[in-house]
């Protein structure tokens, strides 16, 4: 059986260290995604990630920078 990981993260400048959290819950990651765009969404340099992680791959869900967010369609 395959285990899908949800995580959120976090970077104050972009290709910067990151702060990363990870639940088997989408829902959990995606509340702490919120949580971390209403906190830090406004620094220009941060960006905050939803990721999604099977088998070892990873695919970015949703992309927050200062300037919006970007969503990746499913495929």
């Amino acid at each position: 059986m395959t285990a899908t990981k949800h995580l959120a993260t976090l970077q104050f400048e972009v290709d910067g260290p990151a702060v990363e959290a990870e639940w088997t819950v989408a829902g959990t990651a995606q509340r702490r995604y919120a949580e971390w765009v209403g906190l830090y969404g406004t620094d220009p340099a941060v960006v905050i990630k939803l990721i999604e992680e099977t088998d070892g791959h990873r695919r970015v869900r949703r992309t927050w920078t200062a300037q919006g967010e970007t969503e990746e369609t499913a495929t």
